[in-house]
Order: structure tokens, then C-alpha cells, then sequence
């Protein structure tokens, strides 16, 4: 039973999303995307069952006073359905305080047995909010509110740790963390190839960007415009950086239509080049070819009120555009060298960083672990996201799509760079805080998402 095996205190409520409509002929649960019905329910569950609308109750409550032994059993059976469907949140309570709940988004499994000598998942996060401590495990199937300091040295798995509470609570707390998935026995996850292979953030990282058990809705996932009417949305031209800037020649369009080659050849001719001819650099107009053919703003357009769109050669989530590319040039024919940014608005390279600073040489260097014989890179491509573009419209995904541009962003960058024979070599990583140190940006507001070499190729 699962109301017996929690002490009388202990509380009940409907989970947040949960909503129960009764009926002469029973109730139903409206749980999304699901709902059930609940039929042959006696006088006492029917009240019950109303009861728990009101809010949070014991079974003393929920049965009401005076009741029988036949009475209180029903009560327990409705609990015992509700709570292992995953309809209920759990508090237990001590010397009327609550002390943890247990708040399910999905349906609970079996309760493993007694795991001696469990540790913390390396997958597990604790973390605050503005209710207290929230313990969060990414393949879990619940989340465990802590409402006392008192159990956080529990979260070794010892019981020792905590001689002020009653064992009785200290094993309950260490009972359902195990089954919350948030304890584990110390080989779990030290023997298989699945769970050495993921680290803790790539595997939060993909459950909280997707849709699945903890999000089934789209109340506070995806588009939702949150920041509407609370934040203005960051516009889509960036802030211009300080001094003179380079202007860019146009390439002819129409020219290129004619003369490129065909489609099917340059997605066929992509390669990853790691050799450059350094004696032939790329020039300033290949390179301002290959910006305006990537990269420039093509138009811009305003959408609901507050709202700008932009248009520009990839495709990107929503019409937003919140990538900014700064090239960091080493070797460029007619360039100085140093750190630019691309003005997309303007087709136009604006100074942000001398050749000799440390930052442009942290950005230069890195990549030249990708080049054969260590040979530093004629130009990087450092790709950045002014992430408030992107955050104002979505949420939790907003990261997730930032990434998915930056892979068209870069495809693009490969099948243009192909059809004009330049070489190209993306990037699995890129220098965060020497970007940070270059630009002297807030890393909130802007922060490199990746990056791509470009030069001449070798004959």
C-alpha cells in the first residue's frame, strides 16, 4: 500500500497540470496530453477526490471524521491508484513541518529495493529556486522538493549524517531518493558504457531542450514570447563597435548565378581542408564574397509590435538571426590583421581587437590543432550569439536552436567557400572567455557558439 507505508502527517495534493472534474458518475483526470476516468467511486472517495481540489490533506482529511475501517481503506485505495499513476505530490511532514515532497511529471516505477551503501547520481543536480532546494534528475521521473537544510547531508546516502532527525524519517527520505533515481549503487553508473559516456550536462542539456515526460505542453516550452511586454526584444542590428570601418566589395550576384557550379557538384566537392597555401593568402574581396553570400542581412521586417525579423542567406529558427560572425584574420591579402566584426547591415568589417593582443592570439592558436603540421589558420570565423534574440521568443529550447543555426550557418559557409574553391574546416569548439576578452561583451548577452576556418587552399 502506498498511502500506509507514509506516516499519518503526511500530505497528498494534485501535482501542478493535474486537473480533476467530478461528476454524478464518477470524476475524470485531465492530465495532458491524457486524461482517465474514475467510475464506481463510493460517497467518501467522490469527497475526497473534492477535497484534494481544495488543496494539500492527509488521509485523516481526506476521510473525514469518525470514519470506519471499510472507510479509510477506500480512501487508501484511491491514494494508492493516484500516487502510483504519478497524479500526487508527497510531502512528508515532521513535528508539523514539511520537510520534502515528492512532485512527479511522469509515472513512478517500482520502488527498488534497499540499496546499502548508495551515492549520489553523477547526473543529479541540486539546485535553488525561489520555493528552497529542488533535486532534479534528468531521467527521473519526479522532482524532490528539500523544504529543510536538515536533510541535505543526506544526499551522501548515509544515515549517520543526520542524528537530529528520527530514523524513521531519515530512511523514507533515503528510500525515496533511491527511487526518485537521485541514489545509486556505487557500480551504477561506473560499469556501463551508456552512463560513462554521458556527462551530466550533455544529458540535462538534451532532456531540457525537448520535448518528452517532464514537458508535454507548450505552456512554458518553445515560442512563448515570455519577455513580451516585459523586456524589450534586443534589436536585430547589433550595437556598432568603435572605430573605422572596412568597407566590403559587392560581389555580382547575378554573375555568380551564371558562372557558380552546379548544386549537386559543390555539395558532392565539400570537404574539410586542413592544408592553406600561405603564399596565395585569401584576399579581402574573397573574403567579403564569402560574408555576403553567407552571412549579410538581406532585409529586415517588423512583426508584431516590438518585434523585428530579419532576413539573411541560412535559415534560422523563428526569423530571428541572432548569430554575429567575427573574422579573426592571421593572413588576408588587402587586411590588416586583427579581430573584426562583420557588420551584416552594412557589408562592412568593423575593428574589435589589434593582431597582437592576447585574446586574437587565443582565438588564432586553438584551431590550429586542426590544420596539418600545427599551421596556424588564415582567417577564423568566430561565430556568436547575441542570445537575448533568441531567449526573448523561446524557452528552453532557445540554446538548442542556437546551435542548430550555427550548423546551417557553417553548411552554408562550406557549400559557398566550395563553389568559389576556397578551403573551409569547421570547428568542434571554440575559446569562450578569449572571445570575452577580445570584445569586452557580457557573456550573457553575446558568447561564441562556435567557429570555422576559412583560407585559400593548397594547389
Amino acid at each position: 500500500m502506498f498511502a500506509g507505508r507514509y506516516p499519518d502527517q503526511t500530505r497528498f495534493a494534485f501535482r501542478p497540470g493535474i486537473t480533476c472534474l467530478t461528476t454524478g458518475a464518477g470524476a475524470i483526470l485531465l492530465n495532458p496530453p491524457h486524461s482517465e476516468k474514475l467510475a464506481r467511486l463510493s460517497t467518501e472517495q467522490s469527497a475526497a477526490l473534492k477535497r484534494l481540489n481544495v488543496g494539500p490533506a492527509t488521509v485523516s482529511d481526506l476521510a473525514g471524521a469518525g470514519p470506519g475501517a471499510a472507510q479509510a481503506r477506500g480512501i487508501e485505495a484511491l491514494i494508492d491508484h493516484l500516487a502510483t499513476r504519478g497524479y500526487l505530490t508527497v510531502t512528508s511532514c515532521g513535528d508539523a513541518t514539511d520537510l520534502y515532497s515528492i512532485i512527479p511529471f511522469g509515472r513512478p516505477p517500482p520502488r527498488p529495493d534497499p540499496t546499502p551503501g548508495a551515492s549520489m547520481s553523477k547526473f543529479a543536480v541540486l539546485h535553488s529556486d525561489s520555493a528552497g532546494f529542488v533535486l532534479e534528475h534528468p531521467l527521473g521521473w519526479c522532482d524532490v522538493r528539500i523544504h529543510t537544510p536538515r536533510l541535505l547531508p543526506l544526499l551522501g546516502g548515509q544515515v549517520s549524517d543526520c542524528p537530529d532527525l528520527p530514523t524513521t524519517v531519515v530512511s523514507q527520505f533515503l528510500d525515496d531518493l533511491s527511487w526518485a533515481g537521485a541514489l545509486v549503487r556505487p557500480d551504477d553508473e561506473k560499469s556501463s558504457f551508456e552512463a560513462l559516456s554521458w556527462s551530466a550536462p550533455d544529458l540535462w542539456f538534451h532532456r531540457r531542450s525537448t520535448l518528452g515526460q517532464r514537458v508535454v505542453t507548450w505552456d512554458d516550452f518553445g515560442p512563448t514570447k515570455w519577455a513580451k511586454g516585459r523586456f524589450a526584444q534586443p534589436p536585430g542590428r547589433r550595437t556598432a563597435y568603435p572605430g573605422d570601418p572596412v568597407a566590403l566589395p559587392v560581389p555580382d550576384l547575378a554573375v555568380r548565378r551564371s558562372q557558380d557550379p552546379p548544386l549537386a557538384a559543390v555539395i558532392e566537392d565539400r570537404v574539410s581542408t586542413r592544408a592553406f597555401d600561405d603564399e596565395r593568402p585569401i584576399t579581402a574581396e574573397q573574403l567579403g564574397e564569402l560574408l555576403y553570400r553567407t552571412a549579410r542581412t538581406r532585409g529586415t521586417q517588423a512583426a508584431a509590435a516590438g518585434e523585428e525579423l530579419l532576413s539573411r542567406p541560412y535559415p534560422s529558427g523563428g526569423g530571428i538571426y541572432e548569430l554575429e560572425i567575427y573574422p579573426v584574420v592571421r593572413s588576408v591579402a588587402g587586411l590588416e590583421s586583427g579581430m573584426y566584426h562583420y557588420d551584416s547591415f552594412e557589408h562592412a568589417l568593423c575593428p574589435v581587437a589589434a593582431a597582437d593582443a592576447p585574446a586574437t592570439t587565443q582565438l588564432i592558436k586553438p584551431a590550429a590543432a586542426t590544420l596539418a603540421g600545427g599551421a596556424e589558420p588564415q582567417v577564423v570565423l568566430v561565430i556568436a550569439a547575441r542570445a537575448g534574440r533568441m531567449m526573448w521568443t523561446y524557452e528552453q529550447i532557445a540554446y538548442a536552436t542556437v546551435l542548430k543555426n550555427v550548423g546551417a550557418l557553417m553548411q552554408t559557409v562550406y557549400l559557398a567557400a566550395t563553389a568559389m574553391g576556397l578551403g573551409v574546416c569547421a570547428q568542434g569548439f571554440s575559446d569562450t572567455a578569449a572571445f570575452v576578452a577580445a570584445t569586452g561583451v557580457d557573456e550573457r548577452q553575446e558568447c561564441s557558439v562556435g567557429s570555422i576556418i576559412v583560407g585559400s587552399r593548397t594547389p
